[in-house]
């Protein structure tokens, strides 16, 4: 989710941090939401408005009752970063990564933002967050190897749906529902929790 105030923090070429280096960085401010792009900037966002917290709460509600029954992987919250190939440090409002592939991580890598794409995730969009940064940002995720990403728009009542294959697919609120698809086979959610 972009936040309602979001400052980004353009750092010199000579002064770029590695992954060691912003993760202390992050500890030191652990109070701030921080992600880092692919041009390695630092983006310091506020927390999220009340409401949308509510709902960010339900999503991950209802994927983790899925996940518990299916046993097939780890969700995540906001709270955790992952690093992509490009370079880039996000945190999902939600996400999901199969068992197999967190398991074969290395501990020490659990331990801090993980080099690995999620296999799911969802971004949820508030009234004043841009949807057209957060396309880019959902669209950055695939080209970074998530299989499959919703946007939840709550300002359009819909969903954006955008997957491996490059393929974005647009259900609204109305409709009732979306899948897991074959990412996370059998989880559907209800799009009445939004509402």
């Amino acid at each position: 989710m972009v936040a309602l105030d979001e400052y980004v923090l353009r750092l010199p070429d000579e002064i770029r941090w590695d992954d060691a280096a912003f993760l202390a960085f992050c500890r030191m401010n652990d109070e701030l939401n921080i992600e880092r792009d692919a041009d390695g900037n630092i983006i310091i966002m506020s927390p999220t408005n009340t409401l949308s917290g509510f709902y960010e709460n339900k999503l991950l509600f209802v994927l983790e009752l899925w996940n518990h029954s299916s046993m097939l992987g780890y969700t995540f919250s906001s709270s955790a970063g992952f690093t992509f190939a490009d370079g880039s440090m996000r945190a999902p409002d939600a996400s999901f990564i199969l068992k197999a592939r967190f398991d074969a991580l290395p501990e020490s890598e659990k331990n801090q933002f993980a080099h690995i794409a999620p296999d799911f995730v969802a971004e949820l969009r508030s009234k004043t967050d841009s949807l057209s940064k957060l396309q880019l940002k959902m669209n950055s995720y695939l080209q970074n190897g998530v299989r499959l990403g919703w946007l939840i728009d709550l300002a359009g009542k819909e969903v954006w749906i955008y997957r491996q294959n490059g393929t974005v697919g647009r259900v609204s609120f109305t409709e009732g529902k979306v899948s897991g698809e074959e990412v996370l086979p059998g989880f559907e959610m209800e799009l009445s929790v939004f509402e």
